[in-house]
Parts: structure tokens; sequence; C-alpha cells
């Protein structure tokens, strides 16, 4: 794509397609006998490709045609699992599980039928994993050497991270009903191993009596029973005891993020009521060796997902605000890190706009963010406000090289955790409750006026964009409110209701939590329906949608073009054919990417 500079910006050439092929990603950080094991995408095809790493070399496992991505709950997670002599993984084509070895021979199906899988665990030769089939979900263990499958639980309308006992005699497992979300509320649950092998009945350890989140169970070597509880108002760890669970010591922070997929790994309990954990503090990462004192590992690093260790290294995926997604080695002695794969920087470090902690209030209350200052500007820059999706989720002080391109042309970026987002504790995530698309919205607003205030920005000149629910958030702000020169839709909701009636199962009852029941709260649905309102936008918006999307199907994306387009307003779409709810394909990030500036461009140019 052809570079398009304004003349009164001295910006580097740092091309949308640079940005995209920088977005290269990890996840799902394993470490067993053989090595060390993780899962990488990279946007230039779109893949998700295991690699092993052992001895000081990385190879990649994953032949072509295959990629390891798992479906369930829309969100995925927990894509494969090491056993004895190699791995189990979920191909993203048929969600099927493979058995491969180390060997590099063509993966062997190991499952079969219309189920999917994820949050792979494998145990006493045999994986366990969350099946789903259709909206019927269930716990199941899959023999490795035959494929052979057994039921371990059924009857709740969600599950999560099972995980076997090292003595193999207890299960643990998190599950769920609707109409909670796994970030309200949860029960942690056990079954005890018989003598015929078969487990017992399950009994509810937490989260039968008191509205609470629980996630990520773990036993330590001598098979006691951990997790994280947000019941002292944070993702916290704690430890079952003969009278329930007890608090481990630990900061007043979140442990974890809104597990909106399977297979997290934000902490490790190992002996002696110590554990390895990452954790949250004004937004910024942590990492540690908790306990009765703390082990300090930060560094320089500000974000950490999927810990795992060994005696030698602590391993995780972590990034900087000047370094992307890597994964690393930490010795635990010297404090030496190694990068294995990764963090690699798309810029110079004095090209990167660092993000400052934003902490300003809002209505009633304050909201939190990062702000990254515009480059090579001198004159005050105009601003995009980014919204994240969920809405129950975080944006993180990384480098992310979508806002570098953004600082780079110039623009200043607010990236938002509005009231409603993880990683501030319990009240503040539930801040959102009833109130989608008022308090969000009051955020997004809000941080303009801050930022005016202080002088860091042009107020006239702000653009807000975001996808899928951020998405929501942008349309309601546009519709409701004046601050905004123009927005982006990436995806995004217009109609909540009609949202409800198509939305898959795990999110089949988030909108009654977020706007109320849409028969009893009619009238609220409608006040805040951005396509019910779509003649109070005056400014301009641009919109971009994936025909694929089975999340906010096209058709909703259609009806707000159209109704935008009636007011006599400037308005762009673009649609991709190829594309679900979230854009992976590398072409489409950039093409995307680029014409949303350009569009911004032409609205400040119509308007000197």
């Amino acid at each position: 794509m052809n570079e398009i500079h304004d003349s009164s910006l001295k910006v580097e050439p740092f091309s949308a397609a640079r940005a995209v092929a920088a977005g290269i990603d990890f996840a799902e950080l394993q470490v067993g006998r053989h090595g060390l094991f993780w899962n990488e995408y990279r946007p230039e095809d779109a893949a998700c490709r295991i690699w092993h790493w052992r001895d000081g070399q990385a190879h990649c496992l994953t032949p072509a045609g295959f990629s390891a991505r798992s479906r369930v709950y829309e969100y995925g997670g927990g894509a494969f699992c090491l056993t004895d002599d190699g791995i189990v993984f979920v191909n993203e084509a048929d969600q099927q599980l493979y058995r491969q070895s180390l060997a590099g021979e063509t993966p062997e199906l190991l499952s079969s039928g219309e189920c999917r899988y994820g949050d792979l665990q494998f145990a006493d030769g045999q994986v366990l994993a969350v099946e789903e089939n259709r909206d019927r979900h269930r716990l199941v263990a899959i023999d490795v050497a035959d494929g052979a499958r057994h039921l371990l639980a059924e009857g709740a309308d969600f599950y999560a991270a099972p995980t076997l006992s090292p003595d193999a005699q207890r299960l643990a497992w998190i599950e769920w009903s609707r109409p909670d979300q796994p970030w309200t509320a949860t029960r942690l649950m056990v079954a005890e191993r018989q003598n015929d092998g078969s487990f017992a009945l399950p009994r509810c350890v937490a989260g039968a009596d008191a509205e609470e989140s629980l996630q990520q169970p773990r036993f330590d070597a001598s098979s006691r029973l951990f997790c994280l509880t947000d019941r002292g108002g944070y993702w916290q760890p704690w430890v079952e005891s003969t009278d329930g669970l007890k608090p481990l010591p630990s900061a007043a922070a979140d442990h974890g993020p809104a597990p909106w997929q399977l297979g997290g790994s934000t902490w490790l309990p190992l002996s002696e009521g110590s554990y390895l954990a990452s954790w949250t503090e004004n937004g910024f990462g942590r990492l540690g060796l908790c306990g009765d004192s703390r082990e300090d590992f930060t560094g320089d690093y500000s974000r950490f997902r999927h810990l795992a260790l060994d005696e030698r290294f602590i391993y995780c995926i972590a990034a900087s605000p000047v370094s992307s997604s890597a994964v690393i080695a930490i010795d635990r002695q010297t404090r030496q890190v190694k990068t294995l794969a990764g963090g690699v920087a798309p810029l110079p470090a004095e090209q990167i706009s660092v993000p400052q902690t934003l902490r300003y209030p809002s209505g009633s209350g304050e909201a939190h963010g990062f702000f990254y200052p515009a480059m090579n500007r001198e004159e005050k820059p105009p601003l995009v406000v980014f919204i994240h999706g969920g809405p129950t989720s975080a944006c993180y002080p990384m480098l992310d090289p979508r806002i570098q391109y953004w600082a780079q042309r110039g623009f200043a970026v607010a990236d938002l955790n509005y009231r409603g987002s993880s990683g501030y504790g319990r009240a503040y995530r539930q801040a959102l409750h009833l109130s989608w698309g008022e308090v969000d919205v009051e955020d997004a607003c809000a941080v303009v006026a801050h930022l005016a205030g202080r002088g860091l920005i042009d107020g006239n000149k702000a653009f807000i964009r975001g996808g899928s629910a951020g998405g929501y958030t942008t349309l309601c702000a546009l519709a409701f409110h004046t601050v905004f020169r123009a927005g982006a839709s990436l995806y995004g909701v217009s109609d909540p209701a009609a949202l409800g009636r198509t939305t898959h199962k795990f999110e089949g009852d988030y909108l009654d939590w977020l706007i109320g029941d849409p028969v009893q709260d009619a009238e609220r649905y409608a006040a805040r329906t951005p396509l019910l309102h779509a003649g109070n936008i005056r400014v301009p918006v641009i919109f971009f949608q994936g025909e694929l999307d089975a999340v906010v199907v096209p058709q909703q994306t259609r009806d707000m073009v159209t109704a935008v387009q009636d007011n006599g307003i400037l308005v762009e779409a673009h649609y991709y054919a190829d594309e679900r709810h979230g854009f992976r394909k590398a072409g489409n990030q950039a093409h995307a990417l680029e014409q949303e500036w350009l569009f911004y461009r032409r609205v400040m140019a119509l308007s000197e």
C-alpha cells in the first residue's frame, strides 16, 4: 500500500502492513520433560502453530494444513496439551483432537464427530477437555492410546479448567450456570476417585452460597487444592482448609484477567504456601514468587501471561511498552532474561510512544487507561480513543503496533479501561451492571475533556474507535453525545436486542446483565440502541465487518450503515468475505487500519 503523508508532520514510514506484520502473538506456554512448547499466531497466514524449544533451539511442530486453535465458547483457548511422548491439539478446521509425536510425523486423528474441544489438560494417559456439542457442554476424558471417550461431568451450562491432582485421586474444575458469566459467579467443584477408578459425585468447594468468580484451580505437589477467587474484592489466590477456602498472602490486586478464553495460567502454587504469580497494579503487570516474602521478577516488562516454570527458569509470555509479545525465560538465581521467541520491536526505541497511566474523573467515579503522546508533532495533536471489546476485558500498557501506527501519524491515543473493565477489582468490573451504553460512554467522553484540559490534545479533533462491544460504545458516543469529530465501528453492536436473539450460548444472557431483560426493560434497550437513534449522528462514521461473523451478524452493520446514510452523513463501509468476529488475515487488517486513517484525514480536511 502507498504511504500518504501530511506535509505538516515529520513521520517515519511505518505502514499499516508493517504494523500488522508486527502483531505476532503467543499463547498457551507449557513446559514438560521434553522441553518448552507454545502456540504462535502469525498474521501473515492467520494460522496458529505449536513450537517446541529445547537445548537452545526452537522448531515448528505444526505441519502445513493444520492450525492449533479451539473455538469452544467461540473464543476458544487451551488448544493443546503435552503428553508422555508428544502433544495433542485441536485442529482449527474441524475442531477435532489430533495426536502428534515430537518426531515430526503427520498428526493422527484422535477424536471424531461434531463436537468441539478446548481447555486441554493431560493426566494419567488421558486428555481432559471441555466438550461442546452445539449448545451442550461437558467435561470428558479421552484416552490418548485409542481415543476412547469417558464422561466426567455434565449438567451445568458451562465448564472450564479440568485439573487432576498429582496422585490422580482428585479431579477439580470450574463450572457455572446461566445467566451467570465466568467473571460474575462460578463454582469450584471436586470429585474424589473411587476404588473402581471412577469418580464419585462432585461436591462444591466454593461458590455455592455466595456470588463470587473463581478461576484457575490448581493442585500443588501434595494434592492440596488452590484457586483464584474474587470474594475479597480481587482475583487472589486461596487454598482449601478444613474450614473452606482461606486466603494466601497476596497483593490487593487482580491476579488474573476476565476468563474470556480457556486455558489461562497467571499463577502457579509451589510449596509451603508459596506461589508464582502475575498481578496488576495501576494497570501495569507485576511478576513475582510470593508467600511470606516476595521476590520480584517484573524487570522491564509490563504484562505477563501463561506462566510456567522448572527448577531453573520461570517461563512466560511477556511484553513491555517498548517490546512486543515474547516468550521469555528468567533465570531464578541470576534473574537474567533470555528471549526465546518474539520481542522484536517494529520501531527504534526513540520512535516509540510510551504509555502514561491515565486516571481521571468521570461521572460519579473515575476511569482508567493509558495515554500515548503523538510523535513528531509540536502543536496539540488530534486524539484517537481506543475502546476495547468485551466489554468486560482490558487493555494493557504494552507495545501495540496499531497504536504506534497512529502515534507515528501525529495522533495521540487514549487506550481506555473504562468502568466495567477487568484488572481493577470486582467492584470496578461490576460497575457496568445494567449500565452498558452509559458509564462506558461517559468515560470515553470524559477522557477528551480531561486531556484537552491538560493541554495534551486538540479537543476539537477527537475520534473514537472500537471493535465488537467497543463498537457499541463508539456508536453510542456518536449517537448520544457531540464530543467526537468522527468514529470507526469494527464489527460493532448497533442493536443489542437483536444481538441477544442471535448470539451464541456463552453470551446468551450477557446482555440481560449489561442492560436488562429485553422484554421488561424494553424502554431501556430502546434508549441505548444506536440503530434507533442513528438520526442523532451528525458526524462521519466508517464501518468494518466480516461476512462470516456469527457474533455480530453482518446485517446489523448493514442496517446501521443505511440508517446513517439516510441522514446525509459521510459514511464508508468495508466488508470482508473471509473474516469472522475479529479480523485475523494480515491483508484485511492492514487494509482496515489504513482506510480508517485515510477516513479521519478526509474528515479533518473537510473541516479546514
